[in-house]
């Protein structure tokens, strides 16, 4: 296949980009390259992948220095323009759709970022692919669309009507965009409801990344909701594997569907969502021990009140990725810490 990801100079666009190419893919990534977080390491990402620092200028394609079957090109998904005139020119088969503004917290102080990469860049993506005949778009969504619910686990059949975070409205929107596309032109989307994403190569601003930074500099760790969260932390490489799962299977039209059963997960058109977590929810102070435990070094923790837009816990109900697919992510929180603690200590030296 020749594959579009965008977001390869991100976390999980860099793991998916050479995994898709070690398998012998054709790959294209794109990225904006923006400051939400350090810039240093998203260059670094795009380095391990061949792409040198050097030769990047926007709008420019360039070659991979490591891979032959690699181009990388920063670009704007703003930019409709140059993003049709990009796949009218490589001729795409499928396109994954990471890019986006991402972080609850920040879109309470920053909403126009998220309008304008995650409502207006999704927009361009669906227009080029659906008048560039892309055989199955792929997107990142996020488990934060499940907002205030309180029902666990969380399933892809439930109603995710009470968003808690302009960022969860706007991965919602961008599952809403994307039915509307499979129902009036036909194309395939699959959106992947991410659980907490942790491991090497990892954002800045998640806690993981927060958390042994702080305790290896001695400062104090914020523990919100004094400590009463469980996230469903789920494994990089976990979440990689469901990704290749969904590419390789795009969803087909299902028109003698009954609609009257009300899930929202299913549709007569070439649609479907997925969530994608270790079914597995841990305690935020388990989470906090493993890390200690990897580090050998004791945390202090400062106890503070929820912060707007969080919500006390995640559970990833994953029976439709493992019935229909075959894959159930189960990579242990305590494997994954110390592969991130271990990269963490080489890439900081």
């Amino acid at each position: 296949m020749k594959v579009l990801i965008t977001g390869t100079a991100g976390f999980i666009g860099m793991h998916l980009a050479e995994r898709l190419l070690e398998r012998g893919d054709e790959v294209v990534g794109l990225d904006n390259i923006n400051d939400y977080y350090e810039v240093g390491l998203k260059m670094a990402r795009l380095e391990k992948t061949g792409i040198k620092k050097s030769k990047i200028h926007p709008g420019r394609i360039i070659g991979s220095e490591k891979y032959p079957n690699y181009k990388f090109v920063q670009l704007d998904l703003e930019d409709k323009d140059a993003l049709m005139a990009l796949f009218k020119s490589e001729e795409f088969d499928m396109v994954i759709n990471l890019a986006a503004q991402a972080g609850v917290r920040y879109s309470l102080t920053n909403p126009d970022a998220y309008i304008q990469a995650n409502i207006v860049g999704f927009i361009h993506v669906l227009e080029a692919c659906r008048h560039h005949n892309i055989k199955h778009l792929v997107y990142a969504s996020s488990s934060s669309v499940y907002g205030s619910n309180v029902k666990m686990p969380f399933s892809t059949s439930d109603s995710v009507d009470h968003p808690v975070s302009l960022y969860a409205a706007s991965k919602k929107s961008n599952e809403l965009m994307a039915h509307t596309y499979s129902h009036l032109f036909g194309l395939p989307t699959t959106g992947l409801r991410f659980f907490t994403v942790y491991g090497t190569w990892g954002r800045p601003d998640m806690a993981l990344f927060l958390f042994t930074k702080a305790i290896k500099e001695n400062k104090p760790i914020d523990v919100f909701n004094f400590g009463e969260m469980k996230r469903d932390f789920t494994y990089i490489d976990d979440i990689i594997e469901g990704v290749i799962r969904v590419v390789d299977n795009p969803p087909v039209p299902n028109p003698d569907l009954d609609l009257s059963l009300s899930d929202p997960s299913k549709s007569k058109a070439p649609y479907k969502v997925y969530n994608i977590g270790n079914s597995a929810p841990v305690k935020l102070m388990d989470f906090i021990e493993a890390i200690e435990n990897a580090l050998g070094k004791k945390a202090v923790k400062n106890l503070m009140e929820i912060q707007p837009g969080d919500v006390p816990a995640t559970h990833a109900d994953t029976q439709p990725l493992e019935t229909e697919l075959g894959y159930k992510p189960n990579t242990s929180v305590e494997y994954g810490v110390n592969r991130f603690i271990e990269w963490y200590n080489n890439y900081y030296h």
